[in-house]
């Protein structure tokens, strides 16, 4: 009976927003294993006392970024993590983007803006400004060159906060083709989703938004599994990964673009596919 436990965030006094863990945790003690759901910081958990301890929804960990990846790095060293320290390490930054991009995987053009660099932002085009790292669209948002001047107090005010900005044109085929997630656990794809534009015109970059609006099921096109495994086998140490959501958009000639690589804590939207439940529950004992 293996000891697994399921890395997440505290709530605090509000429901959990992973409506997929309890039913993971069930899934996986139905299945013979100790299984249980433990906050990632939490100052009790002995998590040497566990076989695998998978990262699942440590969903604020953005707004702890040194504290998380402490976290990770001594946890790594207790027992098995999936996915690995160094994995997490890599991807909690996304200037990654750049090192998969000089890899050869076609991915949304990136600059990135460090504290103290002047803010050189396009001008003749639609922009993004968000910051490399972030979840959940935090920090994000759409620019007109109109809106220059709010982009550059946008970057100030991150820069301050110790941030470092990507930017990056704003793909106007998401407004028409939406972006999707092509979700891979245990080596093989898992399934793949369709969502909306996040950002939309004019709403702020510290507003909240809707991570995920109108999900729904899709089936991926030979040219979006084409991109996303290349982005996979690019990643370094990338044989270790028990899961990974690659999202995608299309760029200006139609063809798929990798637009963010999730190894550390992506949504897994069982409740939308259900029937992957048991192909995740499998791949978590298999490795545990």
């Amino acid at each position: 009976m293996p000891r697994i436990a399921l890395a997440t965030y505290d709530p605090g006094a509000g429901p959990s927003k992973d409506t997929d863990l309890p039913v993971l945790v069930r899934a996986l003690r139905d299945a013979g294993a100790r299984a249980e759901a433990r906050y990632w910081d939490d100052p009790e958990a002995d998590w040497g006392g566990y076989d695998l301890v998978v990262i699942r929804s440590t969903w604020d960990y953005s707004w702890r970024a040194a504290e998380f990846a402490a976290w990770v790095e001594r946890t790594g060293t207790l027992t098995r993590l999936a996915n690995p320290a160094p994995v997490v390490r890599w991807n909690s930054d996304k200037r990654y983007l750049g090192e998969l991009a000089a890899a050869g995987v076609p991915t949304v053009p990136t600059r990135y803006l460090a504290p103290g660099e002047p803010a050189d932002l396009p001008a003749g085009h639609e922009f993004v400004v968000k910051p490399t790292s972030g979840a959940g669209a935090r920090f994000a948002a759409r620019y007109t060159p109109a809106e220059h001047d709010t982009a550059v107090r946008q970057l100030a005010r991150m820069h301050a906060e110790g941030f470092t900005a990507m930017v990056q044109p704003y793909m106007p085929g998401i407004d028409v083709r939406g972006e999707r997630a092509l979700q891979f656990f245990g080596g093989r794809l898992l399934h793949a989703s369709w969502k909306g534009a996040v950002l939309t015109p004019g709403t702020p970059y510290d507003a909240d938004k809707v991570a995920h609006p109108g999900l729904e099921r899709w089936q991926p096109t030979d040219a979006e599994l084409a991109v996303a495994e290349k982005a996979l086998t690019a990643v370094p140490d990338g044989s270790a990964l028990l899961y990974a959501r690659v999202d995608l958009v299309d760029g200006d000639d139609g063809e798929p673009r990798l637009m963010e690589l999730e190894l550390v804590e992506p949504n897994l939207f069982l409740w939308l596919h259900p029937d992957s439940l048991p192909r995740v529950t499998e791949a978590i004992l298999s490795a545990a």
